[in-house]
């Protein structure tokens, strides 16, 4: 009797390793760059060049490489991974620091792009996340995973106090971040992102999945857009002042499928998670019964397909002034790089042409480099554009932010 139990046993266990081993190469043989340590501190690799004659950051043998005409430097070290950037009325640079639990403002009193110091604002923190400024910077609104509060916060000690929270949010499942953008006036309310509790499923939370929305003090909380698995970021267009969000697809349909997504959202419409995805296509193997193969006939379609896994988060428009004519009102979405593909992809920051109403007209790399034949040096997550030439891009892997300015002189 113990010989067929241990065959048996043996056999279990062969099946399950074949299994283990099939699913690995399948889905999980390119997740090195993602859960690796950088193979270098990018930081200490930034060497300046000697010829003092053009003051803007520039390197030698840096990797990071971007269009003729940008240059790069590293603005702050030792905020490990930094994710949410903004930037309050005296213009100092506040970033979510969510493993470490806080937020802290990286000041640069001497204005040489090169950050002072790295100041708490607010510490004791459950993964906080979105950041944004409300009443001319005077309120702070910090979104952790299970709420959204808002505080008073101190131009000169950078320090946000005396909070209130407005909002509960789900508890943490597959998605725990939450972001925020205020609707221009005169709608003025406060939209908040919450991504889904799971890779593919039917949300048992109504708050899960949404983009929701709220008044300024938690009134009126209620969904602005459904069937959005995970749209980490947003931005409003310059003009149109739509909102803009990145949209990330589910895991384990291959190294090509679904897309990642830019969709530009509507208020009361559902954009297909979890039954389909990208151009309303079904996804047939969540619903193969295909019981909601005409509910895709009625969601709304991505707006723009991005290359699966790539794992888009922050995106923001250049602004009309301060920049080339041929970036106005263009998008640059950082690509944080995919974990669930055979071949990495992503690691960059990439260009969508656009025209001045939005009509998508192109795509190209801005910046790229952090992945290497030996690991990803960093990953790019959240990108702030002011109307200056120079722009400001978190990265949560190397623990730094990067400030990146216009070495020429515009045209007008």
């Amino acid at each position: 009797m113990r010989k067929p139990l241990i065959i048996i046993s043996i056999l279990i266990v062969v099946a399950a390793l074949f299994w283990a081993g099939n699913f690995y190469w399948r889905y999980l043989r390119g997740i090195g760059p993602a859960l690796q340590g950088p193979p270098q501190d990018i930081s200490k690799l930034l060497v300046p060049e000697s010829n003092g004659a053009d003051k803007s950051p520039q390197a030698v043998n840096f990797p990071l490489k971007l269009p003729p005409g940008f240059a790069i430097s590293i603005f702050a070290k030792n905020v490990p991974g930094a994710r949410v950037l903004a930037q309050d009325a005296d213009g100092n640079l506040l970033v979510s620091l969510t493993r470490a639990g806080k937020v802290v403002a990286l000041p640069d009193r001497n204005k040489d792009g090169v950050a002072d110091a790295v100041v708490t604002v607010r510490e004791g923190l459950d993964r906080p996340h979105g950041l944004i400024f409300h009443q001319d910077g005077r309120k702070l609104y910090i979104a952790e995973t299970k709420q959204l509060a808002v505080y008073d916060y101190d131009l000169k000690t950078l320090k946000a106090d005396r909070p209130k929270k407005i909002l509960d949010l789900p508890r943490s499942g597959r998605h725990f971040t939450r972001t925020m953008v205020f609707l221009p006036p005169p709608d003025g309310r406060l939209l908040i992102s919450v991504g889904s509790s799971c890779d593919t499923c039917a949300e048992k939370d109504w708050r899960c999945a949404k983009v929701l929305a709220a008044n300024a003090d938690g009134r009126n909380f209620k969904v602005f857009a459904s069937g959005l698995r995970n749209a980490v970021f947003m931005a409003l267009h310059p003009l149109t002042k739509q909102v803009w969000v990145t949209e990330m697809g589910r895991d384990f349909l291959g190294d090509n499928l679904p897309p990642d997504e830019i969709n530009i959202l509507e208020e009361g419409k559902d954009y297909g998670w979890p039954y389909c995805y990208g151009k309303r296509v079904h996804d047939s193997q969540f619903d193969p019964k295909g019981a909601k193969k005409d509910f895709c006939k009625q969601t709304v379609p991505s707006y723009i397909d991005l290359p699966a896994h790539s794992a888009p988060l922050g995106l923001a428009f250049f602004p009309a002034a301060g920049w080339p004519p041929e970036y106005r009102h263009n998008l640059l979405v950082a690509y944080h790089g995919s974990w669930n593909r055979t071949i990495p992809t992503g690691y960059k920051v990439v260009r969508l042409k656009l025209d001045d109403k939005g009509n998508h007209l192109g795509l190209e790399d801005f910046i790229t480099g952090w992945l290497t034949p030996q690991g990803a040096l960093g990953r790019p997550v959240d990108i702030l554009i002011k109307p200056n030439g120079e722009m400001y891009i978190s990265d949560d892997k190397a623990g730094v932010v990067y400030r990146v300015v216009l070495k020429k002189t515009p045209s007008p």
